[in-house]
């Protein structure tokens, strides 16, 4: 039993631009609806659900920019494609930056906007990441989110390999993490990785967290093993 045709919404002023897109909509099996304009676009919204938006987006007709601004509004994840008549580098980046997922200039080739709305339509159902978790081990705060490392509130700054490696350790904070998985974490399989470039880098990384890195409340050493991150005084 094969699925329904994706609901595409077709925005333009002119009737025979809408005419225009939805004919070819039909041709490559898509399932078209119609508004003139924004008002009438997001009622068309509110009552159905279309799987992507096709915005028709003339150089004289700056309302467009707002429309697009207004669909985003409403559904920050439903996919807009703008096709418009301006090549203006100005004009694409300002519709790119208001939330337009894509942008063509007429003429257009039929089979490229088919395929084009298909490929925003599959990214826009790619499930969303849970948002990365906050990580803290006594005075040390990790936020992948924010790609932020804090020290008793204070912002430390970290290389992109030391970050990789904080965060291996912090997701497994109180385990004892060995050097072969710090190894395979902190480089790829492509890059020369041995224990001492792993030393150098826990030894910074000690030098930025620690107030006395020769004698670690955080990031003690297992010899022969590998590495745990704990908040020792707490375990004293």
């Amino acid at each position: 039993m094969s699925s329904s045709p994706d609901k595409v919404l077709v925005v333009a002023e002119e009737a025979s631009e809408r005419f225009q897109f939805r004919r070819i909509l039909v041709t490559f099996g898509f399932d078209p609806g119609e508004a003139s304009n924004g008002i009438n676009a997001l009622m068309r919204l509110r009552m159905i659900d279309y799987d992507a938006v096709l915005l028709h987006l003339p150089a004289t007709l700056p309302e467009g920019i707002e429309i697009c601004r207004q669909v985003r509004g409403f559904n920050p994840r439903l996919p807009v494609l703008i096709v418009s008549d301006c090549d203006s580098l100005d004009h694409k980046v300002e519709a790119l930056e208001t939330g337009a997922d894509d942008y063509m200039v007429q003429p257009v080739q039929e089979r490229e906007l088919s395929a084009r709305l298909r490929s925003t339509i599959r990214r826009s159902r790619v499930p969303v990441a849970p948002p990365a978790e906050r990580l803290e081990v006594g005075d040390i705060v990790l936020d992948p989110s924010r790609h932020r490392v804090e020290k008793s509130g204070f912002e430390v700054s970290l290389t992109p390999l030391e970050f990789i490696a904080l965060h291996k350790l912090m997701g497994q904070a109180g385990k004892l993490v060995t050097y072969e998985s710090m190894l395979t974490s902190v480089w790829s399989p492509k890059r020369v990785r041995n224990r001492d470039r792993l030393r150098v880098l826990i030894g910074t990384l000690r030098k930025k967290l620690e107030n006395e890195p020769s004698n670690p409340r955080y990031l003690v050493t297992h010899a022969r093993i590998g590495y745990c991150f704990q908040d020792h005084e707490q375990h004293m």
